[in-house]
Order: structure tokens, then sequence, then C-alpha cells
């Protein structure tokens, strides 16, 4: 069975419900993995037959914590995952678009396939207490996330990726 390696990174909780939604329907077409971007490893990328990124846009771009993992991991996997599908998912304060650009660039670095379009989950958080407050989605947004997730999954259990 094929395998979706979900890799997020969520500072106030946005982003870890759209990883959650995600894996829940991914879960229904394929053998899906949810993991922390802190906690992901190369071995954990050459393992996975296709990726969901999963984080927050912070100051206009990708979190630190997200760009570490991609740091982290950039050498170790060149050259190794070519061609394999993967998909963003975005939360963001007000426009997301910088950090979905970042993200396609490094996954272009690593000649991944873009399979889906980028979904951006604006919050409209603009003030210091609603950016640092938690964030719950609302269920359209989640929904959002879930038809990713399934797409991805469906895309890779039917060898379409």
């Amino acid at each position: 069975m094929p395998k979706l390696l979900i890799i997020w990174h969520s500072r106030t909780g946005g982003s870890e419900q759209m990883a959650r939604a995600a894996d829940e329907a991914a879960s229904q077409e394929c053998t899906s993995r949810l993991i922390r971007a802190a906690d992901a490893q190369p071995a954990d990328l050459l393992s996975a037959d296709g990726y969901l990124f999963v984080f927050p846009e912070n100051l206009a771009a990708i979190s630190g914590e997200m760009k570490e993992f991609f740091d982290r991991c950039y050498y170790p996997v060149l050259g190794k995952i070519e061609a394999r599908p993967y998909a963003l998912l975005v939360c963001a304060g007000s426009d997301g678009e910088n950090a979905v650009r970042q993200a396609a660039r490094i996954a272009t670095g690593w000649r991944l396939k873009s399979v889906q379009e980028p979904i951006i989950i604006c919050t409209h958080a603009q003030t210091q207490e609603q950016i640092l407050a938690s964030k719950t989605l609302t269920e359209a947004d989640l929904e959002k996330c879930r038809e990713t997730g399934a797409a991805l999954a469906a895309g890779l259990a039917m060898g379409i990726f």
C-alpha cells in the first residue's frame, strides 16, 4: 500500500488541525503518517511515496521549524526522492503566498512533482492578540484539507502519481 507522509508544524493550532484533517481523509485510501517537522528525518522522506507539507506562514515566510526541517533533510535526500508527488497546506494570517512560493521552490530543488494547487487557509489574524491566539478553523476550511489529503492519497493508491 502506498505511503503518504504528512509533515507539519503548528504554533497556534491551525496547521495542526489542517494536518489532522488531511490525515483523517488520506488514511481511507493509503497508509498515511503524521509527523512533526521537528521529528521528521531523511529516512522518513525516503520511506514515503508522497508528501503533504503543512505549516503556518510566519512573517510572510515558511515557519522557522518547517524551514529547519527542509534545511536539515535537504542534502541527505537530494537525488533520492525525485518525481515523488507533493502538496502544500498553509495556515496564514494574511495571504500565505510567499510561504507557498518558498516551499514550492524547495520542492523544485528536490525535484518533487506538485500534484495539487496549494491550499491557503487565511485566519485574518492581524493584531498581536489574534496572531498569538489558539486557532479554531471552520469546518469548511477543514473540509478543504480533507479533500487535499483524500485526493493525494487516492492518486497514490491508483498509481496516478
